[in-house]
């Protein structure tokens, strides 16, 4: 998280950093010929379903399993998620795109706005199966899970810099971000959800 920081307040006095030219090398490769885009088919529908999963949808998301969590007496696992997932998005996220004040990369391939460093996309991709793993698959779950949660985070971040939307080092601070906030709050909450646990066992959520 101190490495994004610090990469922040270099790109708000660097408009070029020491990193710009691995990014601009990394964005090149993804170039295509005159009259290109998207493209058709399913790799061109995926990038685009990733595109509307680490946006507003990827809000929506965490926002509907903090409410099913509540429904069932687990208000300590839908707080927790939804800190996680939204209110930590709001906290860190989006001053540090003030911060940085990072122009995109040239003709991105979708609506996007102002501020590419950092990703959002990633960072709520991160926040998202991180809580999952907590919140949804026990112990024993989590082994398997891992791998896939692993697995979709960096298809997003393949996925912003191949749509042109973000910087590599854009997608890197988001993933760094996301998983250092995960495990801050996951330790400042560990109590509640040990309670919760603990009332789970019992069966008594409700009491």
């Amino acid at each position: 998280m101190f490495l994004s920081l610090a990469a922040a307040l270099w790109l708000r006095v660097d408009a070029r950093p020491f990193f710009q030219g691995i990014d601009d090398r990394w964005e090149a490769s993804f170039n295509v010929p005159a009259g290109g885009g998207v493209g058709a088919g399913s790799a061109g529908g995926f990038v685009l379903l990733l595109d509307r999963l680490g946006g507003p949808l990827g809000l929506v998301l965490p926002l509907a399993l903090t409410g099913c969590l509540c429904v069932y007496g687990r208000w300590r696992s839908g707080l927790f998620a939804a800190t996680v997932c939204v209110v930590s998005n709001v906290l860190v996220v989006l001053p540090l795109k003030q911060l940085a004040d990072r122009p995109r990369p040239p003709h991105p391939w979708v609506l996007v706005n102002d501020g590419s460093y950092p990703s959002g996309q990633v960072f709520t991709a991160v926040t998202l199966v991180f809580v999952l793993a907590v919140v949804v698959f026990p112990d024993r779950a989590r082994r398997w899970w891992w791998p896939v949660a692993g697995a979709y985070v960096l298809s997003m971040m393949g996925s912003r810099t191949w749509l042109h939307a973000q910087w590599l080092s854009d997608t890197i601070a988001g993933a760094l971000l996301g998983a250092g906030a995960c495990l801050v709050l996951w330790r400042l909450f560990a109590p509640m959800l040990e309670t919760e646990a603990e009332r789970m066992a019992s069966d008594s959520l409700w009491v």
